[in-house]
């Protein structure tokens, strides 16, 4: 083995500590599985004001650093966590930009000052890690809060003794996003192209294009999984940034992300009812049974239910669902929902809900302990994502036994094959055009199979053995890593 590397992960989020989806769960799980394979590891991330103290006791650090924007000063304080995975959390702490939003989840960035407030936080990263003395070989950055580092690294601390050899890796975890202000709704003339200065007024920070300067400046970039890596290269999903993609295809990769098996497993998930495991099937039944029970829904073992555990956005494939609800819940189903998001789409399954008490299971906002229990009583799990980076879902879904229907696109197609009744092989269910009527073909011919027990039982119990794991896909970046390292110092080099 190579000489164990030190690596700094940045991350708006990480579980538990503070949550919005899968951007946590892999801040929490990838640094853990890089700490597993002999490599020292941090997490730096927001101290928002709704992480308390007496929910996860930290060490206050006596260092203190003010930093100066648009002629106003913000003093900065830091608090360090070692993490139940045995790897120390650092939370930046300010009152005004994260200690005084109390709120959880997607509220975390309902703020109309999110450009300040991380453009601020990345900075304080970096002065950060300066007091820690850690001496990283690597920063990675995760998604576009982070996205100011690499270039900041390269202008405003390209001097620095201790920073100025630190290689970066910038993830794509949802191109979507891109900064303070939703891309689609910038008017063309104030279209940041990632090359002039940061603005002087703080308003006019919400118009920085935060993933593209992290594109344009990071040592190497890469998306959540290898299919949409080579999406993001294309007019249908670069969301206005494929060429700049494009100009950087050699230094784009694409890696899967895993599921951590020590949290998400059926047979000791302390959130579901009934522990199981794939040669205990009936055990899953009696979850499905009590999720019926606790929720209103009408009592029978053998009618398929469709479980969802997700944001309740476009992105998600909510206009297909909602398009095919009355004609599903008609039919011999059960749904069950659990999700944060659109308040249109919050309306809609109200209705449904109110129109179909005993076949449909509504809960609002999401919950973690709720989506395992969907996950371990539900029989089908349904994704029909427009697009999808990897999904995290889909993955979970396979361990509980809660067989995929998947739009092909991305990090599904990556990881769910279509289930062939003839052979056997396959472990999940694909539709290819993005129409209700092609999913709701996937979906009748999932719950087909459904019917046929015992080829049923064994599409299960395959894919509750197939696995996920963080293993191999913190192996790859170990890899990326060292190539991130050598391209930066071979920069250094040619500067000299």
């Amino acid at each position: 083995m190579k000489k164990p590397l030190k690596i700094v992960h940045v991350s708006s989020e990480i579980s538990p500590y503070s949550k919005s989806g899968g951007l946590a769960d892999v801040a929490r799980s990838l640094p853990r599985a890089l700490r597993r394979l002999g490599h020292q590891v941090i997490v730096i991330t927001p101290g928002y004001g709704f992480i308390k103290k007496q929910d996860w006791p930290w060490e206050n650090l006596k260092h203190k650093i003010v930093l100066e924007w648009a002629g106003q000063k913000y003093q900065f304080g830091f608090k360090k966590v070692i993490s139940s995975d045995n790897y120390p959390v650092f939370f930046v702490c300010q009152r005004r930009l994260f200690g005084s939003r109390q709120k959880k989840g997607h509220q975390m960035y309902a703020y109309p000052d999110n450009g300040l407030r991380f453009l601020l936080f990345d900075l304080a990263v970096l002065e950060l890690i300066k007091i820690l003395k850690f001496s990283p070989n690597l920063i990675h950055c995760h998604d576009w809060h982070t996205g100011l580092i690499p270039g900041f690294l390269k202008t405003k601390y390209k001097n620095d003794q201790s920073l100025k050899k630190i290689a970066t890796l910038f993830t794509i975890h949802n191109l979507l996003f891109q900064g303070p202000k939703d891309w689609w709704k910038v008017p063309p003339e104030k279209k940041d192209r990632g090359t002039s200065p940061f603005p002087s007024k703080v308003e006019d920070l919400e118009w920085i294009n935060f993933a593209r300067r992290g594109i344009k400046q990071a040592d190497l970039i890469n998306t959540v999984s290898l299919r949409y890596a080579q999406e993001i290269m294309t007019k249908e999903f670069g969301c206005q940034l494929e060429k700049v993609l494009q100009n950087r295809a050699e230094d784009v990769y694409g890696i899967i992300n895993g599921v951590d098996y020590s949290i998400f497993n059926p047979e000791f998930d302390p959130d579901i009812y009934v522990n199981y495991s794939a040669e205990l099937l009936e055990k899953k039944a009696e979850n499905k049974r009590i999720l019926q029970e606790k929720y209103g829904l009408e009592v029978k073992k053998d009618i398929p239910m469709i479980g969802l555990a997700n944001r309740l956005t476009e992105q998600k494939g909510f206009e297909l669902i909602i398009q095919l609800m009355d004609y599903l819940l008609e039919k011999n189903l059960q749904i069950a929902i659990v999700g944060s998001g659109g308040g249109k789409y919050i309306k809609a399954l109200n209705k449904f809900k109110k129109k179909y008490p005993q076949k449909l299971l509504f809960v609002f906002p999401f919950h973690e302990e709720v989506a395992r229990k969907i996950y371990a009583g539900s029989d089908i799990y349904l994704m029909p994502s427009r697009f999808e980076p990897c999904g995290i879902s889909q993955l979970i879904s396979l361990r509980y036994g809660s067989i995929p229907v998947v739009h092909s696109v991305g990090g599904l197609l990556d990881t769910v094959t279509d289930y062939n009744p003839e052979t056997g092989t396959g472990n999940g269910f694909l539709f290819h055009f993005y129409k209700p009527d092609d999913l709701l073909f996937a979906l009748s011919r999932a719950v087909e199979n459904y019917r046929r027990k015992n080829a049923w039982r064994n599409l299960v119990q395959r894919a509750m053995k197939e696995s996920y794991s963080w293993k191999l896909p913190a192996q790859k970046y170990i890899l990326l890593y060292q190539k991130a390292i050598k391209k930066q110092r071979q920069e250094i080099k040619k500067k000299k």
